[in-house]
Formats: structure tokens, sequence, C-alpha cells
């Protein structure tokens, strides 16, 4: 790929001025445009070998367009707050909101080249953060983010001409570091893994356009053109492909009718007694858990999904009982903001997830894609069928990070919703858990009973696997996932 960065393009300075005042102008207007539409983002991925104009392109692109509607984020060391996350957690946030530019100066390539050439990062790891980072970039498409990566490159003799060039010039010394010099040393080794990612990670969502970073105008004016190149194609868009293709079809009901949910025992249940002895019991567990020394380094996500009036903040307050006010946050999730609304579907979720030693209880989750959005079509079909594997995605990124998940299922048949729905109305102070939308999602209990069927069987993984919790009985509920919640902190531990 990086044969044409090897010619020595140039531009004459009057060839330069002449297209200069043009490019200015259609890239302010496309931008315009695009904000007044606020229906996509654009994001420019800004890579490549030390010396070839990444910063400068960065400065250009901040001054020819209006800056206050481009979001500018450079990467450098990992904050300590960055390292309690998932190695993606701090480009989730950089993301830009639809309507807006967002150039990124260091990456999520960043990482897995340097560990590949510098800190002997085995084959096997380079792929997996390689199919990674496809699977990363293919839902930002599908999310209806542009994604337009320029990788600006010098070969051997210009990048060492280039740095000795700035190295001299007092005015420009600073520029180079010693480790700037220290890369360069590895120069070839470089070469080779970055041509191999840029061939793996180069697809029909997300193509990897190489530079020439030798002659400065030349480079201006090619990155230029390829971002309003990118800005009109996508205003030109009416609609995408993806929105009009036929959705592959799930799994049809068993013809039996017998299925993971309607399978549970419903009958299970606990005593007064024997759960006041269990709740102690589980919750001093839960206690001595959070406060283990091992714990420190890892954190707990709870997801807590369920019918309505299956007791979900009954048994997130039994949790919460037995933690420290200090080390939990419980999030629920509601209707997204317009905020969120700007962002792709997962970053609401991604904004929420907790440092080391903390929990966080989520009081539904990302799964309402698959659950509610599905069967109210408030997405559409193609959306919630990708969304099985961007969840898998991002669950198996947090647990490889060292975070515990659980996530639970609270389930009650139509017979027991029905009985607390009518208490809910009788008792005053319990009035505001019932609304007309409960009543109407009663209805459609088949078609919520499938999605969650299709749900569980498409997400509870090897590392991340659902718990259904029969939740008829109240007491049976709570310590069932205390129970389990404190065996799953124990098993990672």
């Amino acid at each position: 790929m990086f044969e044409s960065a090897e010619l020595g393009h140039r531009i004459d300075k009057k060839t330069w001025k002449a297209r200069l005042p043009a490019l200015r102008e259609a890239l302010l207007e496309a931008q315009l445009d695009l904000l007044d539409k606020a229906d996509t983002a654009v994001v420019v991925v800004i890579a490549g070998v030390e010396g070839a104009g990444k910063g400068e392109t960065v400065n250009l692109f901040n001054e020819w367009m209006d800056p206050r509607h481009i979001v500018t984020e450079a990467f450098g060391p990992l904050t300590e707050e960055e390292r309690q996350r998932p190695f993606m957690w701090r480009y989730w946030r950089a993301l830009p909101p639809k309507g807006q530019v967002g150039i990124l100066f260091g990456s999520w390539y960043s990482k897995p080249i340097l560990s590949r050439v510098l800190d002997g990062c085995s084959a096997a790891e380079l792929d997996l953060q390689v199919k990674r980072i496809r699977h990363f970039e293919r839902m930002l498409a599908r999310e209806n983010v542009v994604l337009v990566k320029l990788w600006f490159h010098l070969s051997k003799s210009r990048q060492k001409k280039r740095l000795g060039k700035l190295a001299k010039n007092p005015d420009t010394a600073w520029r180079v570091s010693d480790n700037d010099w220290k890369l360069f040393k590895h120069f070839d080794e470089f070469a080779a893994v970055s041509e191999q990612v840029l061939r793996e990670t180069s697809t029909g969502d997300a193509p990897w356009i190489v530079i020439d970073g030798s002659d400065h105008r030349y480079r201006s004016l090619t990155a230029g053109e390829l971002l309003l190149g990118a800005l009109q194609d996508r205003l030109a868009r009416v609609t995408r492909e993806a929105s009009t293709a036929p959705a592959p079809l799930l799994d049809q009901p068993a013809l039996d009718q017998r299925n993971v949910i309607n399978q549970l025992d419903y009958s299970q249940s606990l005593p007064k007694k024997d759960y006041k002895v269990e709740l102690a019991r589980w919750q001093r567990e839960l206690n001595l858990l959070s406060r283990d020394k091992r714990f420190r380094e890892r954190n707990c996500v709870c997801v807590f999904e369920g019918n309505d009036a299956a007791g979900k903040g009954g048994t997130i307050r039994r949790i919460t009982q037995a933690l420290d006010a200090r080390f939990y946050r419980v999030t629920p999730i509601a209707a997204p903001t317009e905020e969120e609304r700007a962002q792709p579907y997962l970053w609401r979720f991604w904004r929420h997830l907790p440092r080391h030693g903390r929990f966080t209880l989520f009081d539904r989750s990302w799964y309402g894609r698959v659950l509610v959005e599905r069967v109210e079509g408030l997405c559409s079909e193609h959306d919630w069928m990708r969304a099985y594997t961007e969840i898998n995605e991002f669950e198996h990124q947090l647990v490889e990070h060292g975070t515990v998940l659980a996530k639970f299922w609270l389930a009650v048949t139509p017979e027991e919703q029905l009985k607390r729905f009518q208490a809910r109305e009788e008792t005053g102070y319990k009035r505001f858990k019932i609304t007309e939308e409960d009543w109407r999602n009663r209805e459609r209990w088949p078609d919520y009973e499938q999605a969650v069927c299709d749900m569980v069987d498409r997400t509870s993984t090897e590392y991340a696997p659902w718990t259904l919790v029969e939740a008829n009985d109240k007491r049976h509920a709570r310590i069932k996932v205390l129970r389990t919640l404190c065996e799953t902190l124990e098993n990672n531990l």
C-alpha cells in the first residue's frame, strides 16, 4: 500500500495557490451542510510516519473549516482513568456527535502497531486487535458514521532527512524528541507491521488512503480533497443500502412452543424465615467480596432486565444495601436523550463503565435494542439484528479487561404480572410504578417472549452468560441473584 507514497509527489506553488481557495470554500460549505442535516458524523483518523505532516494537517483542517464544529482529539499515553477501562473506552468517548467532524490524531491503531514492534506482542494478539478494529469500524459505519482514514507516509531516507532538518532548526527542534529517533531505528519493522494492519483493515466501510508526506503542498491538498469528497459523497446520499436490504431470518419458534422462558419452574419459593437468614448471609458475603483487595484491580457491571413488575428495583436495593455507597452507582436506562441520539447506540452505556473497585448496576441496559426497540419497531430490523454481534463484542472487551459481568433476566408469568399490576393501582404510593405503557406491553407478551428467547440464545456466552431468575416469588428471586453475584465475583477473583 505504500508504493505510491514512495514516488515523491509534488505540487508547485502556483497550482497550490490556484486550487486552495476553492477547496477551502467547498470544505466550509460541506461542513455547514453536514451540521444543518445533523444525521451523520464524520470521523477523520490521522495516522502514519513521524515527520510526515500529521500535526500540520490537523491544524490545517481546523483552519480551513469552522473549528466550533470540529472535535479534535490527540491521544498520548494512557491516563490513570483510561487504564481502568477497556482499551477502546478512550476512543468511544471521543466520538463526535451527529453533524460534526471529529479529528483523531492517534487512534485505536497506535497501540496494536506499537505493541507488535516494541513490546513483543504476538501475531495472534495482533490478529485479535485487528479483528476487533474491523468490528468496531463496521459498527460505526452501520451507525451512519463516515470514516476517513488517512495514513501519511515517508520513505526511510525521507523520514531521516525530515527529522534531521527539523532538529537542526532552533524554531522546530522541539518537534523532534528522543522517542522519534528511537522509533526511527525500527522503521523497517514498523513499515511491515503497519502495511499488514492497513491491508487487513482497509474495508469497503472504512478504506485507508495513503498520502505521500514528503511535499507539504501535495499532502495538504490531497488530504483536503479527500475529506471534501467524503463529505460531499455522504451529503449526496439520500438512503443507505443497508436500510433497504432484507435482514436474515432468526430461528422460528419451536413447533411445540417450549422455550427457555416458559419452561422455567415458577413455583420455586422461599419461606420468610429462611429468606431473612439467606439475605443476611449473602449480603455479608457480597460486602466482604467488594472489600477484597483482589477487587481493587477489577470492577463489576450488573445488568438487570426482566418483565415489567418482575422485581428488578427491589432486587437491586438488596444488593446496594450490602455495598459502600461510595463505590457503586445504579444507572437506570430510559429513552435516550438528544445528546445520546447524536451518538452510536452503545455510546450511552460506554460512558457509565465503572473504575476499579466499583460497581455499576444497570436497571435496563443495552439490551433494549433487541427487546423493546425490536418489538415496538423503534429501530430497523437490520439495526437490532446486528446488535447481537455488537453487544457480544462489547461484553467480550469488558470481560477481557477484567470486568466481572453478571446479567440477570427476572421472569414472571403473565398471571403473576397481572396481580402485581392490579396491586400497584390499588396502592397509593405504588401507583407511579404502573403506566399505560405497561398495560399496552402486556398485549404483546408473545412478541416480547420471543425477543427474550432470541436474546438469551444469541448473547448468553461463555464469558457473559445470562442467569434466568424465576421471580414469581420475590424472596426466591432476590436470594438467587445475590448468591449468583457472589459466586460470579468469587470465581473471577
